[in-house]
C-alpha cells in the first residue's frame, strides 16, 4: 500500500498565504508615540452618570484605535467631586505624582457641530488654569456624522439601513429635519452634515435649531411645503449636549418621531482621536516611531 499522505486528488489544498510586500503590504498599525500628550475629552452638558458612561464609551473605541493613548475624561459644568471638572482635570496630575510632567494636554470638545459659547468656555478655562493645553474645534460637519445620523435613523424605523437594497421601510421619513443646538453657527455646519445625509437617504434634510423658539416648526413646514408628508426628526447631537427634554419638545414642534442622539457610535469616537491626532500632528498612516509630538 501507498503511505503517501498527500490528500485524494481532486480535494482543495490549504496553501500558506503569501507574506505582502511592497505597496500591497498592510501598514503597521499606528501606536502613541512615547511621550505623547493626554487627550482631554472635554463633555458638555450637566454632569450625570450616563455621560460619564457614554465618554467613557468613546474614550474606550479611541483607545482601541491608538494604542497607547493616554485618555481623561472632564466634565466642563461640573461642580461635583463625583464628576471631574475640566479645571481639576488640567490642574491635577494626569499620571502618578511621582511620574514626570508629560507635555501640555490636547482638549477635545465632545461636540458635534461647533458651539462658540461653549468653546469659548472651554477655552477660558484652559486659560485660566495656566497650562497651554490645544483646544480642538468641533467634530463636524462631517460624513462619518451623516453616517450616525443615518444609522440612528434606521434603528429607529426611520429610514432604511442601505440605500441600495431593494426593499423599503413603511415608515421610512420622505423629509428629515436635523436639530442641532448652539445659534447659527450650529446650524450652519448641521447643514453642510444634512446635504451628506440627503445624498445618502435620497431624501430632503434641513437643519434647524432644537433651542430657538420656532426653528424645528418652521423648518417641518418649510418640508411639507415642498412636498414630503412623513418628516422625521434626527438630533445631530451626540447626547450631554443636549438639555433633558428638548428632543421631545421638538418632536412635537415638528409633529413627527424623532431618533436618538448618535451617542457612542463608532464613528464619534474615531472623529474624536482624529481631531486629537491632527492637533498632536499624528499621521494615521506613518508608525509610530515617526510621528511628530508637539
Amino acid at each position: 500500500m501507498s503511505s503517501s499522505t498527500e490528500p485524494p486528488a481532486g480535494l482543495p489544498v490549504r496553501m500558506p498565504r503569501p507574506r505582502q510586500s511592497g505597496r500591497h503590504r498592510r501598514p503597521e498599525p499606528v501606536t502613541a508615540p512615547e511621550g505623547a500628550p493626554a487627550l482631554v475629552l472635554a463633555v458638555p452638558g450637566s454632569p450625570s452618570a450616563a455621560g460619564r458612561g457614554l465618554a467613557e464609551e468613546i474614550v474606550s473605541i479611541a483607545r482601541s484605535e491608538l494604542p497607547g493613548l493616554q485618555a481623561l475624561i472632564a466634565f466642563v459644568e461640573s461642580k461635583e467631586e463625583e464628576f471631574p471638572s475640566l479645571a481639576d482635570v488640567l490642574g491635577g496630575p494626569a499620571a502618578d505624582e511621582e511620574e514626570p510632567a508629560g507635555p501640555p494636554p490636547v482638549v477635545v470638545p465632545l461636540l458635534a457641530s461647533p458651539d462658540s459659547a461653549y468653546l469659548d468656555t472651554v477655552k477660558a478655562i484652559v486659560r485660566d488654569s495656566g497650562v497651554k493645553a490645544g483646544v480642538t474645534d468641533a467634530l463636524g460637519p462631517h460624513p462619518l456624522l451623516a453616517e450616525a445620523v443615518h444609522v440612528r435613523l434606521s434603528e429607529a424605523g426611520l429610514a432604511r439601513a442601505d440605500r441600495a437594497r431593494l426593499f423599503t421601510v413603511a415608515t421610512a421619513a420622505d423629509g428629515i429635519v436635523l436639530g442641532t443646538v448652539g445659534g447659527q453657527e450650529a446650524v450652519q455646519a448641521a447643514g453642510i452634515t444634512g446635504m451628506l445625509l440627503s445624498a445618502r437617504l435620497a431624501v430632503p434634510v434641513l437643519a434647524a435649531a432644537l433651542d430657538e423658539d420656532g426653528s424645528v416648526a418652521q423648518t417641518a413646514q418649510r418640508l411639507r411645503e415642498a412636498g414630503s408628508q412623513q418628516l422625521a426628526l434626527a438630533p445631530c447631537l451626540i447626547g450631554p449636549e443636549l438639555p433633558e427634554g428638548l428632543l421631545a419638545i421638538g418632536a412635537e414642534a415638528a409633529g413627527c418621531p424623532a431618533a436618538e442622539p448618535l451617542g457612542a457610535y463608532p464613528a464619534v469616537g474615531r472623529l474624536v482621536l482624529s481631531a486629537y491626532m491632527a492637533e498632536v500632528g499624528i499621521s494615521p498612516q506613518s508608525p509610530s516611531q515617526g510621528a511628530p509630538v508637539r
